[in-house]
């Protein structure tokens, strides 16, 4: 079986890292970006990622307008976005933003994987 290609944007490198792990010891693909901006030059001059998890609260970066912006250009989307923040009670915010979903920080790697699967299926 294919392992689904996952892009992970945050800022903070202690959740780009364990969230990569657990998410590269349950089989995915992953790349991550410390900056929002980095995602569409990347899926420019690389195959799609299936799904991305995407930091509501970057330096200098509002995952909410990537998000939009992710779903305003025809080549991303259709491409699934996961928003990801400490801040409680946002889903709204998230969803109303274009993401398919949201998570809450500290994460549960379960639930993220279970959202992943939902997503690309």
């Amino acid at each position: 079986m294919k392992s689904k290609k996952i892009i992970i944007v945050d800022d903070d490198v202690a959740i780009l890292d364990s969230l990569g792990l657990m998410l590269d010891i349950e089989g995915f693909e992953v790349t991550a970006f410390e900056r929002g901006s980095e995602i569409f030059s990347w899926v420019e001059k690389d195959a799609k990622p299936d799904a991305i998890i995407l930091d509501m609260w970057l330096n200098n970066e509002d995952g909410r307008e990537i998000c939009k912006a992710l779903k305003n250009k025809e080549a991303t989307k259709n491409i699934p976005v996961i928003i990801m923040s400490a801040s409680r009670g946002l889903e709204k915010t998230a969803i109303d933003s274009g993401a398919n979903a949201f998570v809450s920080k500290p994460f549960n790697i379960d639930d993220i994987v279970s959202k992943i699967q939902h997503l690309t299926a």
